[in-house]
């Protein structure tokens, strides 16, 4: 046997040894690694779009799994989120966010984009939101800083609002308690417009009744009923879908999403 042949078996043997080792159940592996020090999460809210995956650049940053073990077209639908709601880790730095369709037909198309700049140790939302427009395949989008905090009252809960909904007027959130919870009716920090996230604000954990007005009106634009808030926890609330829908059970009417930042 040369010198080569010997030099190549011994480094085979090398890999093997190396690869049975981390196969061993208690192989040690290294995690010393920094992890990226900005997160995002991502909502599909935009009326009538299709299912998207959404990508930083051009690094995607969320998709399907099929059984078969090849990319699924499913993406997130119309009034998902991302991920199932768990932000993902990315490195700070200026970014184009997209949402791209994942169906065959106009695969990987971006149909909403927003910039931004994330900064190091902080979390931010991504949304598509308006109308999709099926003639130029377009929505609209926007982000919002999530400026959560270790230092913080696990005696209570934590609730903000995000206003997806293109045709509403600034709006206010209120969270009414449920029985047992006798929380009386609390504004949710202020006037909140399109586009934008309000303050996040401590309540009581317990079960609560949802509502959003307008600026000087007692009628609600949008409501939910029975939502669970719990100590310790953060959440947003976001409005989407069309005001001007009455209907209760349509895709694009008026509706308030609860979900959990932390």
């Amino acid at each position: 046997m040369n010198g080569l042949m010997k030099t190549s078996r011994s480094i085979a043997m090398a890999l093997c040894a190396i690869a049975i080792a981390a196969c061993e159940k208690n192989a040690v592996q290294d995690i010393t690694g920094s992890l990226p020090g900005s997160q995002i999460k991502f909502f599909n809210f935009a009326i009538n779009a299709p299912n998207v995956n959404f990508y930083a650049n051009d690094t995607k940053m969320t998709g399907l799994i099929s059984a078969t073990g090849t990319e699924s077209v499913s993406g997130t639908a119309f009034g998902g989120v991302g991920s199932n709601g768990l932000y993902s880790a990315i490195a700070p730095g200026q970014y184009t966010l997209t949402g791209r369709i994942t169906a065959t037909v106009d695969k990987d198309l971006v149909i909403a984009t927003a910039p931004a700049t994330l900064a190091d140790g902080k979390a931010y939302s991504f949304y598509t939101s308006g109308i999709y427009d099926p003639v130029t395949k377009k929505s609209d989008a926007f982000v919002v800083e999530d400026p959560l905090t270790d230092s913080f009252d696990y005696t209570v809960a934590y609730v903000r609002f995000v206003n997806a909904s293109h045709n509403s007027s600034p709006m206010t959130l209120y969270v009414k308690g449920v029985a047992p919870n006798t929380t009386p009716e609390t504004a949710i920090g202020g006037l909140v417009p399109y586009k934008s996230a309000g303050v996040f604000t401590a309540i009581p954990g317990g079960l609560y009744d949802l509502s959003t007005r307008v600026a000087g009106s007692s009628t609600n634009a949008f409501t939910r009923t029975a939502v669970t808030f719990n100590v310790g926890k953060i959440y947003t609330i976001s409005a989407r879908g069309d005001v001007t829908v009455t209907s209760t059970t349509a895709a694009n009417r008026p509706f308030l999403d609860n979900t959990a930042n932390r």
